[in-house]
């Protein structure tokens, strides 16, 4: 009763949801294209190899499911990998990371026919949703089909617990139709459990980002990298890079507010700054521009032709995708953005694992338990206001000892939380050797 009203509500909705497909379309014209998968109408898959489908909504997600994806394709070479994505830049993730070796498609909106067509064309033998994604409709689909559903490195904030509980028996059902939780950890498990998932459904098996490997082409390119940035002979001194990664709006004015501080004591300091998604490239090389910053954007430079970067540019904006872990191998000191607005921070695990100094707006309940690890360990400075980030800037700045100190807190952390991925693939096992029997 409750599942047939969320989906004429669905329907009723529909046209909303297209008139938004279409706005967010003027920003990002990939939104465009491939909108058929939206609604299930994906290529046959039916005819090849058996099918793990990994769902994962977008970039943050998708970077998640990289080592996963590996393990399930080492271990089980006679599946094939589908991953779906909500947004055009997760699918650009898939198709740089993948390239052909991973099939990907748009996730079809929760729509009982647009979920049965895209079942009936991938008919996988595992679904793999990836953090925390509870659609009603696809859940239940799965179910009716015996198709496993496993929620892997699934977290749960206080915030989308209390939305989620909003919508209590719909919410219960789709747990009920789940036949695993993986959680982070234990906070995240009970609050699974309260909004009405089994016991026997869960298990805490930690986060699977520790598990990042850093390949050594990334690891090469960022040394590289970092003599172009840090070399250069318009200063008597080694260039300190600071990088903000993942910023977000409301986010790059505060930024440069705190850098335009910085640079009258630390000429020499760079600032690297990624905007999280593509459509405000733009937007912040312009206002770089217009508070007469000299910036570049990274694009436009020829690392290997140029050498080093010239001492006249002040900013250099991230404006590719799927080099951000380049770019942490290449600084001194990391920002992580979607954290001075209430968007909930950004993977804190990159950073660490190239041994950088953290620093973070007080916004992270995305990653509460990983930011109190990293506090707890003196690893890292959450900065609840413009001042305070300034501050722990020009301490670090002023003591590089201190940068290394916290650089080394941070990379133990990871390392000793490594491990996930392993626990993972055990419980994946029996579904998988199951489908394959």
């Amino acid at each position: 009763m409750y599942r047939l009203a969320y989906s004429l509500s669905l329907y009723l909705l529909l046209p909303v949801v297209l008139i938004r497909l279409w706005w967010r379309s003027l920003k990002a014209p990939a939104y465009r294209l491939r909108w058929r998968e939206r609604f299930g109408y994906c290529p046959d898959y039916t005819g090849s190899k058996p099918l793990v489908w990994i769902h994962a909504v977008s970039v943050g997600e998708t970077l998640a499911a990289v080592p996963l994806v590996h393990a399930i394709q080492q271990g089980y070479p006679g599946y094939r990998v589908i991953m779906t994505t909500t947004t055009p830049t997760g699918s650009d993730r898939v198709r740089a990371v993948f390239g052909d070796g991973v099939e990907h498609v748009y996730f079809p909106y929760d729509l009982p026919d647009a979920v049965r067509r895209f079942l009936d064309r991938t008919r996988p033998v595992i679904a793999i949703i990836m953090e925390t994604e509870l659609w009603p409709n696809t859940l239940n689909a799965c179910a009716k089909r015996k198709i496993p559903v496993v929620l892997a490195n699934a977290r749960l904030s206080e915030k989308s617990a209390r939305g989620y509980q909003r919508f209590a028996f719909l919410t219960r059902d789709a747990l009920q139709n789940l036949s695993c939780v993986a959680a982070q950890n234990a906070v995240d498990g009970q609050r699974f459990r309260r909004l009405g998932l089994p016991e026997e459904k869960l298990s805490v098996i930690g986060s699977i980002k520790f598990d990042l490997e850093i390949a050594e082409a990334d690891r090469l390119a960022a040394a590289r990298l970092k003599r172009f940035w840090s070399a250069s002979g318009a200063f008597n001194t080694v260039r300190t890079v600071w990088l903000a990664a993942s910023t977000h709006p409301g986010e790059d004015e505060r930024l440069l507010e705190v850098y335009k501080t910085l640079k009258q004591r630390y000429p020499a300091l760079l600032l690297v700054l990624v905007p999280r998604h593509p459509e405000r490239f733009q937007p912040v090389f312009s206002l770089c521009q217009s508070q007469n910053w000299r910036v570049e954007n990274y694009s436009e430079l020829d690392v290997i032709k140029d050498g080093v970067l010239s001492g006249e540019v002040d900013i250099v904006i991230g404006n590719t995708m799927g080099e951000l872990l380049r770019f942490y191998g290449a600084a001194d000191i990391a920002f992580v953005g979607g954290s001075l607005v209430p968007v909930g921070g950004h993977n804190l695990v990159e950073p660490a694992v190239w041994a950088l100094p953290i620093l973070a707006g007080p916004h992270l309940h995305n990653f509460s338990d990983m930011a109190r690890s990293l506090l707890r360990d003196q690893a890292m400075f959450v900065c609840d206001s413009v001042p305070m980030l300034e501050e722990h800037l020009f301490t670090l700045l002023e003591h590089p000892a201190l940068c290394e100190q916290m650089g080394q807190k941070a990379l133990a952390f990871a390392e000793k939380n490594r491990g996930s991925l392993q626990r993972l693939n055990e419980l994946l096992a029996p579904y998988l050797a199951n489908a394959n029997a």
